[in-house]
């Protein structure tokens, strides 16, 4: 993440540079933000400036991301739920409200702590903070994920995932009644330029290409899809469904006002297969959806 920049626009003229980029930044906290313009790691037009700066119609304003400060990821007594391992790989069905690997505000109780009290050898491609992490999901679905204990297993699931040979299956309880059986949703995924907190569909996004399939419609309200990935953006079955106008229950990102307390989006990373990296052979895994996401599927189906 080096020297990226954003140019103001009407919308941020005036407007104090600490307050700007948090809003560009979303995992960055105003008080990173706040050293990094003290330390010289935020420029406005090839100069540094202070916090209060008023950003100008039109300026440039660059950044580059310091170095984290955790110098080290502690490994932590954390129950994991492990599906399968063996030399090369991991897989680990992960809790819904577990944080996947140490950020900005969750330097401790993440998965890769757990992993590094669990087993000493994991790959070091993505670096200390993210040791064997291929893929991640989102703090509040759980679900299975594959992790990489050397580098070579790494590099191959890497470009598995970027070859679009792995099968992730997720299910989704969605509000609103799907009309289609099945359908595939091909629209970029991007920051949404209204608010830089979400994900959006958006011109000049990324691909994303998501593959759903109606499992059951409860009441006309509610409905209970399968969607596989074709390709794994950021919030991508979130937005994606929000997008076709069925928004996740209880997604307090993308969701709807009035929705079911779940603890978070109701999405279970449910099936997982790919090839083993030093054996070649397909593997796949099922994981059947906790219990808070049972618990909510029986609830819709009370309500009339």
């Amino acid at each position: 993440m080096h020297d990226q920049f954003f140019i103001v626009t009407e919308q941020e003229a005036n407007e104090r540079v600490d307050k700007v980029l948090p809003t560009i930044l979303t995992d960055i906290s105003r008080a990173q933000i706040q050293s990094w313009i003290k330390s010289g790691h935020v420029l406005v037009n090839g100069e540094q400036v202070k916090v209060n700066y008023r950003c100008e119609l039109h300026a440039k304003i660059t950044w580059e991301e310091p170095e984290p400060e955790i110098l080290e990821v502690l490994p932590e007594q954390i129950p994991l739920d492990i599906v399968y391992e063996d030399d090369a790989v991991l897989v680990v069905n992960k809790a819904k409200g577990m944080v996947v690997h140490p950020s900005a505000g969750h330097h401790t109780g993440t998965l890769v702590n757990a992993l590094m009290y669990h087993c000493k050898d994991l790959s070091g491609i993505n670096g200390v903070i993210r040791p064997g992490i291929v893929h991640r999901i989102d703090r509040d679905t759980s679900g299975l994920l594959m992790v990489a204990k050397h580098d070579q297993a790494h590099q191959s699931l890497a470009n598995q995932l970027k070859d679009k040979t792995v099968k992730r299956s997720y299910l989704a309880l969605v509000h609103g009644a799907v009309p289609h059986e099945y359908g595939t949703i091909d629209a970029p995924i991007g920051r949404d330029p209204k608010d830089r907190q979400r994900m959006g569909v958006v011109t000049g996004g990324r691909d994303a290409v998501t593959h759903f399939e109606v499992i059951e419609r409860i009441n006309q309200a509610f409905t209970l899809v399968k969607c596989v990935l074709e390709t794994g953006r950021t919030h991508q079955i979130r937005v994606h469904m929000r997008y076709i106008g069925f928004p996740l229950v209880g997604d307090p990102k993308y969701g709807q006002r009035k929705t079911i307390a779940t603890e978070g989006q109701a999405l279970h990373a449910q099936e997982l297969g790919f090839h083993h990296p030093v054996t070649n052979e397909w593997l796949v895994f099922q994981v059947e959806p906790p219990e808070v996401f049972t618990e909510t599927l029986k609830k819709v189906k009370e309500m009339h």
